[in-house]
C-alpha cells in the first residue's frame, strides 16, 4: 500500500496521536484531509442558513446537497436522485423498516440472515412484529464464515415482502456473493435491502447493476463525518408511507431527510466521496489486499490463533476476527492499546454472528481491519504484540 497516502489523514500523522497503529476502522475510519477541510470551509462560508429562502445563501445550502448527492451517485453508480442522508445507518434503517412495516400484510414475511450487523436485523425485527408479519433469519456457515445464497433463496417465497442482506460482515469480513439472491427475490416480487456498511470502504458498489431497491452506508466509514446514507429507488422514495413533518417534502430524498440537514457533514461527505471516486476504488482494494494478505498469513502463524470467516483473500473485506487461546479478547485489545495498537472487541453490534459461532459467552472476537492509512509496518506492529502475548503464560 503506497506510505504516502498517510500523509491525507491529520488524525494519524498529527504529534498528538502518538503514533498509533489504528485498527478500529471497521467501527470507524480517520477523516481525509479533503473531508475536514471541507466541513470547515462550509462553516466558514456564511453559506450556513436552510434551503427555500429568498437569498444567497439558501440558495447555497441547496447547491451543496445537490453536490453531494452527485457525488455519492458517482461512487456508487446509483442515480443521485435516491440519495438520502441522515445521522447515521441505523437511524436511517430503522426510519426504512418503520415505513415498510406500514406496509406489510398479516402472514407476509421479511427474510434477513445471521451473518448481519443488528442494524439489518432489529430495525426489520420490530417492524415485523408491529405487523404481524414473519421475520425469518437464515444461518451462516459458522466453520467457513460464510453465507450460501441458495440457504437464503430457499427461504423466499410468495409471502416474501422485503430481503434484508449484507454486502459485508462488519465482523468476519465475509462478502456474500447478493446478484443470486436479489434475483431470486425479484422473481418472488420481494424488494431488497442491502447494508453495505462493511463493504463501501473496501471494494466498488454498482447500485445500478446490484439492482437492489436500497442500499445504506456509513460516510464515517469510508472517511467522512459521522453521518449515515441511504440510497432508495426514485419511484419507492415517493411510495413508501414515511413518518414525516407535514411542510416536508412530498417526494424525493427530502421525505426520507426529518429535521435541519447538517449542511457541514454533507459537504465532508461530498468530499470524501470525490477522494474515493478520484483516487479509485479497484486501486484501493488492491492496495489492501497486499496488506490483509500479510496480516491474515501472520495471524495464522501465530500459535493459539483462531482465526474466523473467509480464509484467503476472495469473497471477502480486510477485517480479521480471531481469538487467542489463554487471553481473552478484551485482554488482547487491552495489550494492543498498551503498545498504541487500536482494536475492538466483542460482538460488535454482529449478535448473530457471535452466538453462531458459539462465543457469546467467552467475549466475543478481537476484531481488527484495514484502512488505507496502515502499511505492512503497522501489520508487523500488531503481530508482534500478539506473538508475544502468545508466548507468555495464560492469566
Amino acid at each position: 500500500m503506497p506510505a504516502s497516502l498517510r500523509h491525507r489523514f491529520p488524525g494519524i500523522t498529527a504529534p498528538a496521536d502518538g503514533g498509533w497503529s489504528r485498527f478500529d476502522a471497521p467501527a470507524g475510519t480517520q477523516m481525509v484531509d479533503r473531508s475536514i477541510e471541507a466541513m470547515a470551509a462550509w462553516m466558514r462560508s456564511g453559506s450556513a442558513a436552510a434551503t427555500g429562502g429568498a437569498f444567497a445563501a439558501a440558495d447555497d445550502c441547496a447547491d451543496q446537497v445537490d453536490r453531494a448527492r452527485q457525488a455519492c451517485g458517482r461512487l456508487f453508480h446509483a442515480d443521485p436522485r435516491g440519495v438520502v442522508f441522515g445521522a447515521n445507518m441505523t437511524t436511517l434503517t430503522m426510519a426504512v423498516s418503520r415505513a415498510v412495516g406500514a406496509t406489510l400484510g398479516h402472514r407476509q414475511r421479511i427474510v434477513g440472515t445471521a451473518l448481519d450487523h443488528d442494524a439489518n436485523i432489529t430495525p426489520w425485527r420490530l417492524a415485523a412484529a408491529d405487523a404481524g408479519a414473519e421475520h425469518v433469519l437464515v444461518p451462516f456457515d459458522a466453520a467457513t464464515g460464510t453465507l450460501d445464497p441458495q440457504a437464503v433463496i430457499d427461504a423466499i417465497d410468495a409471502r416474501t415482502a422485503w430481503v434484508t442482506l449484507p454486502g459485508a460482515s462488519n465482523l468476519l469480513g465475509s462478502a456474500p456473493d447478493l446478484r443470486p439472491i436479489i434475483r431470486a427475490a425479484h422473481d418472488h416480487g420481494a424488494r431488497v435491502f442491502v447494508d453495505a456498511v462493511a463493504l463501501a470502504p473496501h471494494q466498488p458498489i454498482d447500485v445500478e447493476a446490484l439492482d437492489c431497491e436500497a442500499l445504506a452506508t456509513s460516510p464515517y466509514k469510508w472517511y467522512g463525518p459521522h453521518s449515515g446514507m441511504l440510497w432508495m429507488r426514485p419511484a419507492l422514495l415517493d411510495e413508501l408511507p414515511v413518518y414525516k413533518v407535514r411542510p416536508a417534502a412530498a417526494t424525493g430524498p427530502e421525505r426520507m431527510e426529518t429535521g435541519m440537514a447538517n449542511f457541514e457533514a454533507i459537504a465532508g461527505i461530498e468530499a470524501a466521496a470525490d477522494f474515493l471516486v478520484e483516487y479509485g476504488m479497484d486501486r484501493l482494494a488492491a492496495d489492501e489486499a497486499a496488506v490483509f494478505a500479510h496480516l491474515w498469513a501472520g495471524l495464522g502463524a501465530i500459535e493459539g490463533v483462531t482465526r474466523y470467516g473467509v480464509d484467503g483473500p476472495d469473497g471477502r473485506t480486510p477485517t480479521a476476527a480471531f481469538t487467542l487461546r489463554g487471553h481473552t479478547p478484551w485482554a488482547v485489545c487491552q495489550a494492543l492499546a498498551a503498545a498504541r495498537i487500536a482494536a475492538w472487541d466483542g460482538h460488535n453490534y454482529a449478535v448473530e454472528v457471535v452466538r453462531q459461532l458459539g462465543l457469546a459467552e467467552t467475549g466475543g472476537v478481537v476484531r481488527v481491519g484495514l484502512a488505507c492509512y496502515l502499511d505492512h509496518d503497522d501489520v508487523e506492529r500488531l503481530l508482534d504484540v500478539v506473538g508475544a502475548l502468545a508466548a507468555a503464560p495464560a492469566r
